[in-house]
């Protein structure tokens, strides 16, 4: 049967890697950079636009701020992409912002750059894959009339890419994210040549529209409101950026040089790419509106509820090589798909920060575990789940989800600027050496004009997208925060619970009786349990077994199984591919195949909780474990229980619920027997 339903999940994902091949799948500088840089380098396809779509509601005339607009975004990407550089050189372990608040500024501002971080890669899913979807229903009516399926189908489609791997995704991506690079670049050269040397007239489809302004010739504060939240829609331009500071792992060695030129790539090709489409919109008269339907006219006239308002890089793109032209559709499928992809920035960060937080501890410890394919398997699901929910509720509407965006992103850029200045002064206090002081005052001064920028950035978004949806994404982090603050009190309360104090733990956690193969995870008073229990069973021979996933891990419970001098002897069993189940199987199976008439005792130690939420946490190895053996021939499972103290509490609560007598419960009389009952009592 597991051969069965083994089958579809190997067709689907492809054959499990040992740990040992962890290191063929790190990524060169050529497959990093669509991995993690696919979300800045695809938003060009959507933040121009988002530019003049906020510019619009003062009319045609105040598209003349959008180049002031873009050289602000170019200077804000140029100093996010400088002080990021200093990131993944200082702490190139993958943690990236949160490590770095955490470090520098405390658990508190690091669970909050988490709590944003997290949001935002969910948005990220999101709107990419909104948008996308929005650009290939333009040419395909079946998908609008289904959009909301549609992107949750492409969710869905991504989820299976992840699961495969990090490096056979990354190769998946590169094709279109290069070829959509390529094509961009290659119009804002065309149209360059068509319009300064030929001096061809480059027109948009909208080119002869015009605009119904909703606040016509704005000035004074409500210009600068208006110009504030043009910018702020545009630097959507910079999410992602700080994916590659928590991927740093990914990339071959040496990793923070790598991790550092791909960086600099990245913001050279992002920035150049928005200012040619913003300069492109410009020459072509590009003409966008918020409500298309209403403020956008052709000939005096609206234009109704059936036009479709086509992307800014569409409309550049139709002007420059054509309506229908070769080039057109290469562009056209390129961007759609590109912006498909652009979800698959979040799709590595997110189970990189999920692990990072479960090991410590912020977050269940299933999250710290890679799959079949080395992939951290449940933090993709988890994405995935959470984006594709939001899609449902928001229709896959990127207009509304944009107003959602952003924020998150500048909480964790400000936080680990201000985290990496702190960082310099540390450093500065106690070294020496003049070269090195020089480096880290330089690297103080990029960092410190980061931390001033986003922080300016950050305050400009919240006062213009707070009323527009913002407040959601602040909502968001705040259940997230809470969220794994709870968790942490809650491994922490059961760490202290279980610890070992003395030398006389090992007397007071023995069971009044009751042995063979005591499975063992780390020394703590669950284990001293089980293994009292199993000795006074009295068997022929008793083993402690346990299973080696992580080999750092495994070493520190070999040290403390011989610094306490236990009496048991200790086997540990190799799980190449982080399997538990199947070795303790296999073990169990070899003993049975020796002498068969043997019986072979298991004895698990689990937790026992008193909360719902609490099983989720604890006891998962366990439960499968059982499972299994339960169905193997010759061999006995004994559950050996540690009750924690909300396992109590519960208890406790249990019995007043028994002693109290509900509303209406006098009225109810007897409890009705059953039929079997009845008739045994008539007999």
């Amino acid at each position: 049967m597991s051969k069965l339903t083994d089958l579809p999940k190997r067709i689907l994902i492809g054959q499990a890697l040992r740990s040992d091949k962890l290191g063929e799948t790190l990524l060169p500088k050529r497959i990093a950079l669509p991995v993690f840089a696919s979300d800045p380098l695809s938003s060009v396809a959507y933040a121009p636009g988002e530019v003049l779509l906020v510019l619009s509601v003062a009319g045609v005339s105040a598209y003349k701020y959008s180049p002031w607009i873009a050289v602000a975004v170019v200077v804000l990407m140029f100093t996010v992409v400088a002080s990021y550089r200093q990131n993944v050189h200082a702490y190139p372990s993958g943690g990236g912002d949160y490590e770095v608040a955490t470090t520098n500024l405390g658990p508190k501002a690091g669970l909050t750059v988490a709590s944003a971080l997290l949001v935002d890669y969910v948005l990220t899913v999101a709107v990419s894959i909104a948008s996308g979807i929005e650009n290939l229903g333009s040419a395909v009516p079946f998908i609008v009339e289904h959009k909301t399926a549609c992107a949750i189908a492409v969710i869905v489609l991504l989820t299976l890419m992840n699961l495969r791997g990090v490096k056979e995704s990354g190769k998946l991506f590169a094709i279109p994210t290069y070829v959509f690079v390529g094509g961009v670049f290659l119009m804002i050269a065309w149209g360059a040549y068509r319009g300064l040397v030929a001096g061809d007239t480059m027109k948009a489809p909208t080119a002869d529209y015009t605009i119904n302004a909703e606040h016509q010739g704005l000035a004074g504060f409500a210009l600068v409101f208006l110009l504030l939240r043009a910018f702020s829609s545009g630097c959507a331009a910079l999410t992602g950026v700080e994916a590659i500071s928590n991927g740093v792992p990914a990339f071959r060695k040496p990793k923070s040089k790598n991790a550092a030129t791909t960086l600099a790539l990245m913001g050279g090709l992002a920035v150049t790419m928005f200012c040619g489409i913003i300069a492109l919109a410009m020459a072509t008269k590009v003409r966008m509106a918020e409500n298309p339907a209403t403020e956008l006219l052709r000939n005096g006239t609206p234009v109704g509820d059936g036009y479709t308002q086509n992307p800014v890089i569409s409309q550049v793109a139709e002007a420059v090589f054509g309506s229908g032209s070769f080039l057109f559709v290469i562009l056209a499928a390129a961007t759609a798909l590109v912006l498909f992809l652009a979800a698959n920035t979040a799709y590595n960060g997110f189970p990189l920060l999920g692990s990072i937080l479960a090991q410590d501890r912020y977050l269940p410890r299933q999250l710290h575990t890679r799959g079949d394919r080395l992939a951290f398997s449940n933090g993709i699901v988890l994405l995935a789940g959470a984006a594709a929910v939001l899609t449902y509720i928001y229709g896959a509407d990127s207009t509304k989800l944009i107003q959602l965006y952003i924020v998150g992103v500048f909480v964790s850029f400000t936080l680990s600027q201000t985290g990496m200045v702190r960082h310099w002064n540390r450093h500065l206090r106690t070294e020496t050496d003049p070269a090195k002081r020089r480096h880290m005052i330089r690297s103080r001064a990029i960092n410190t004009f980061g931390a001033f920028l986003t922080g300016l950035v950050l305050v400009v978004v919240l006062l213009t997208k707070f009323t527009h949806g913002a407040w959601v994404a602040l909502l968001g982090m705040v259940i997230f925060y809470a969220t794994m603050t709870a968790i942490r009190r809650h491994y922490d309360r059961v760490a202290e619970e279980i610890a070992l104090t003395d030398e006389g733990d090992e007397q007071a956690v023995r069971p009044s009786r009751v042995h063979s193969i005591v499975l063992v995870s780390k020394v703590h008073k669950p284990t001293l349990r089980a293994l009292g229990y199993a000795k006074l069973m009295r068997s022929d021979t008793l083993e402690a077994l346990s299973i080696s996933v992580d080999p750092a891990e495994t070493k520190m419970l070999r040290d403390e199984w011989h610094e306490r001098g236990m009496d048991v002897p200790l086997k540990i069993l190799d799980s190449p591919y982080r399997e538990i189940t199947r070795p303790v199987i296999d073990y169990v199976k070899s003993l049975r195949k020796e002498s068969p008439r043997d019986v072979v005792s298991v004895y698990i130690p689990e937790y026992v909780v008193g909360h719902w939420y609490e099983h989720l946490l604890h006891n998962q190895s366990a439960l499968r474990l059982k499972g299994r053996l339960l169905f193997t021939p010759g061999v006995m499972v004994t559950s050996v229980p540690w009750q924690l103290d909300s396992s109590e509490a519960a208890r406790r609560r249990a019995r007043k619920r028994a002693e109290w007598n509900a509303p209406g419960s006098v009225r109810r009389g007897p409890v009705a027997q059953p039929r079997k009952e009845k008739a045994a009592t008539k007999k």
